[in-house]
């Protein structure tokens, strides 16, 4: 007789309306700039919604799925090795930016893919190795993995190379890292962000337009020069502060129940990345406060699940597939926001299952239908 499963539709159903919600959105911020660009005012909706298709059934043959069945070292290396030569091969084809793989007129972002392949080998890993957590021989080839992973996609993405370093370390230390251990990644870490700060010019000139826009603290030191001279070969230089401004701008005319959909000015080639990176800039002016904080709940509603699922997984793979996805989401989600409200600096992180591009979405959507297949096999 098949098992019984039972879905948690507060989970499947948070999901959906995410998914929903940021098609919406998607077409409400770029439907203008779409008709002046292209002359069709559905082009970026209409990938979206391509995506949205691939996406959503992805989920649904992960949620089907038994994700026990992923439980190998198999499924854990090859999803890995896979990423990995992608990340590689697009570093050579896309010389510009090695971000994009190229496919006809769209594309596909490797390092998006790496989210759910290192979620999928944490939980083999750390399963299989959870009583002798602390033991070199787990230390050292766990530390080999993570760190390679996020050095190929560093080269290219700071900003979801901490996401797969934060959502690492919060396995780990669930799953009982010695403290001792958790202080010197943390140090190793921020040691690895600041050069990889320092090595872009860009990158540079972003923490400077989130803390320092005119540069005054460089003037006390005498060789503030040189790092202005530095930054100067970024074309973001210009104005160092504008992405914060204009969303600062955006979010802060929505008010409380804000200007109404499809009635934001400032995703009319004032915000930047109005559609992508800065899309709840566009729900802030456009459904203030309160859009703002619906979006936030539900969010908040599948981390709570996924918490939920941490303690009622069958089995340790079960739990730290949960644990990896949902630390995953709502870090991702949590950062993207931050930088919209000028908390931290521009690190170009879609938010998900909102912003446009297929790559995030299909990436978001198989690592939440890994969750609800751990869900349902729990239920």
């Amino acid at each position: 007789m098949a098992q019984r499963v039972k879905t948690d539709w507060v989970l499947f159903g948070s999901i959906l309306v995410l998914v929903s919600f940021g098609l919406v959105m998607v077409y409400s911020a770029s439907s203008v700039v779409a008709r002046l660009r292209f002359g069709n005012s559905g082009y970026y909706i209409f990938r979206q919604l391509f995506w949205a298709a691939i996406a959503v059934g992805a989920m649904m043959f992960l949620k089907r799925a038994d994700y026990r069945k992923l439980n190998s070292a198999g499924w854990a290396f090859a999803s890995l090795s896979v990423v990995v030569v992608l990340l590689v091969t697009v570093y050579f084809i896309d010389s510009r930016s090695h971000r994009w793989l190229r496919l006809g007129p769209g594309g596909v972002q490797p390092s998006e893919f790496a989210k759910p392949a290192l979620i999928l080998f944490l939980a083999y890993f750390v399963a299989l190795r959870a009583k002798a957590i602390n033991n070199r021989y787990t230390l050292l080839p766990a530390t080999l993995t993570v760190g390679l992973l996020a050095a190929a996609v560093v080269l290219a993405d700071l900003g979801t190379a901490l996401v797969l370093v934060i959502s690492a370390a919060v396995v780990f230390f669930v799953a009982g890292l010695n403290s001792k251990y958790i202080w010197i990644a943390i140090l190793a870490g921020l040691m690895c962000v600041g050069v990889a700060v320092v090595s872009k010019p860009y990158r540079l000139v972003r923490v400077f337009g989130c803390f320092d826009p005119e540069y005054k603290s460089l003037e006390r030191f005498s060789w503030g020069n040189s790092v202005k001279e530095y930054m100067r070969r970024s074309s973001h230089n210009l104005d160092p502060g504008y992405h914060a401004r204009q969303s600062r701008i955006a979010v802060g005319s929505g008010g409380l129940a804000g200007q109404g959909l499809m009635e934001g000015k400032q995703k009319l080639f004032y915000l930047p990345e109005a559609h992508t990176d800065f899309i709840y800039a566009v729900v802030g002016e456009e459904l203030g406060f309160a859009g703002c904080a619906g979006l936030l709940i539900v969010y908040l509603l599948i981390l709570w699940r996924g918490l939920r699922l941490v303690r009622a997984a069958p089995d340790d793979f079960g739990r730290y597939l949960a644990l990896g996805v949902i630390t995953m989401i709502f870090v991702q989600a949590l950062m993207n926001m931050s930088v919209v409200l000028d908390l931290v600096p521009t690190k170009g992180i879609p938010l998900p299952l909102i912003s446009y591009g297929g790559s995030s979405l299909v990436s978001s959507m198989i690592s939440l239908g890994m969750l609800l297949s751990v869900s349902e096999q729990a239920g």
